[in-house]
């Protein structure tokens, strides 16, 4: 061994624990002894030991004392019991009490040595464990948001100066980049952490509903209102609430979350009075908010007292270095959940997955795995599990290298158009009449030439 570890043995038997001090020596270990688990105890207090062979019945203090009074004393050294009046439930209460391993006397040195090496092994493995997760906590995540793009890093760290401020901030991005992620990680990371965060969608709400959902209400302010109600903005009062997709919330009401934040006050529906709040605000939408309020459909004085800070999320497809990373999280995560650890993608399904544009982002992956999951056999996600649209991407990829090969001018054109037509349908969200208008060509065109390439 290139390092020695230290290992204490107990047991009442001294013939024993010379037998053991003397076998552990030979296989490169240091041995300390102990007649009992009292004196076992006292030693394993200073720390040190990689490993403790324990007896389980010993005067004075017994081996399942022993671990229970480890446990209390917050020792976390592996333990290994030893009996030779060994039973299954020995075993069963040793384990519950936080043994590693359990062997019966009379053993050989060659027992000794397999389950030393075992624990051992175990060792390593939770310790590297902790390494990579301390490692990738540090450079590819925030929260629960993963990525090793330059771009995100960028993000990260913008999100790190936020966090312990009251300012307003902006999450634009497409839908499925994790603008509710964000959120979460300027509020979770600040000093509002143990307040309440509250989200709430202005897209879900029905308009004539959301004054309310947000202000409140007091009994008798309208039909249905059989009792006070208090609203969003005072069940985060001392936190953070989030308003996605802050972009359709009705023009009238923007008046009134103006007021709100200007003067940190609501008025709930129906009421004579107004009431202190103390909350940050976070809005998000997939919008461009500019154009909106340059186009009278924004409030152009609410645009500009929430952009104070603006945080862009890249689409899915301009960080492709991320999907990787994205898929092997998702597997272990859906993984975990569906009992189905430890599947693997095969080269030709990471492939396309690195290759697909992805239009509805992270979120879509997302799905994308968790569907390939239920599908997957043999511990393997091939090509087989995924969606149509994601395999298709290698074909076309392959495709489009046969036609560059060729000095086919028809093949040419026809790659070169399939391509156009993908990249607008991509950009317009499937809207093919806006792609239509993008490729300068008839919708009825657009039609016919969608259902000749197979593009969906």
């Amino acid at each position: 061994m290139l390092e020695k570890k230290r290992i204490l043995v107990v047991d009442d038997e001294e013939n024993l624990r010379h037998m053991l001090q003397v076998m552990l020596k030979k296989l490169g270990y240091l041995v300390d002894t102990a007649a009992d688990g009292a004196d076992a105890l006292e030693k394993a207090r200073t720390g040190g030991y990689a490993f403790i062979l324990c007896d389980i019945r010993m005067p004075v203090l017994d081996g399942r004392s022993f671990l229970a009074s480890c446990a209390e004393l917050g020792i976390c050294t592996t333990v290994i019991m030893m009996s030779a009046y060994g039973s299954v439930d020995d075993a069963i209460d040793c384990m519950k009490l936080g043994a590693y391993d359990y062997i019966s006397k009379p053993f050989n040195s060659e027992e000794i040595f397999l389950v030393l090496k075992k624990a051992e092994e175990r060792e390593r493995l939770k310790d590297e464990n902790q390494r990579l997760r301390a490692e990738v906590g540090q450079n590819c995540s925030l929260g629960n948001i993963i990525s090793r793009s330059d771009r995100m890093a960028e993000i990260f760290q913008l999100v790190g100066k936020l966090a312990d401020y009251k300012t307003t901030v902006l999450i634009l991005g497409e839908s499925g980049t994790g603008k509710e992620l964000i959120a979460k990680a300027l509020h979770y990371n600040g000093a509002r952490q143990g307040a309440p965060f509250v989200a709430v969608n202005c897209g879900a709400i029905p308009a004539q509903l959301l004054e309310s959902e947000l202000f409140g209400h007091v009994r008798g302010a309208f039909t249905d209102a059989s009792h006070d109600k208090a609203g969003l903005f005072e069940e985060a009062d001392g936190g953070t609430l989030f308003l996605d997709e802050i972009a359709e919330m009705p023009l009238p009401l923007q008046v009134k979350l103006l007021r709100v934040l200007q003067d940190e006050e609501i008025r709930r529906v129906g009421a004579g009075s107004s009431k202190k709040v103390d909350v940050r605000v976070i809005s998000a939408t997939s919008r461009d908010l500019a154009a909106e309020a340059a186009a009278g459909r924004f409030r152009e004085d609410l645009y500009f007292r929430l952009n104070v800070f603006a945080v862009a999320l890249p689409p899915l497809r301009e960080r492709i270095e991320d999907v990787a990373l994205l898929v092997d999280h998702f597997l272990r995560k859906h993984g975990a959940r569906m009992g189905r650890t430890g599947v693997r993608p095969s080269a030709d399904a990471l492939q396309a997955l690195v290759r697909y544009r992805w239009p509805g982002n992270v979120r879509e992956l997302e799905n994308c795995i968790e569907r390939g999951l239920v599908l997957c056999e043999a511990g393997v996600l091939d090509l087989s599990c995924l969606p149509e649209t994601v395999r298709r991407a290698v074909g076309v990829e392959r495709r489009e290298s046969d036609h560059r090969d060729s000095l086919s001018i028809k093949s040419g054109a026809v790659a070169l158009e399939r391509d156009l037509i993908t990249r607008a349908l991509e950009q317009t969200g499937g809207n093919r009449t806006h792609a239509a208008r993008l490729l300068e060509i008839s919708h009825r065109a657009l039609l016919y030439k969608v259902k000749e390439y197979g593009i969906e």
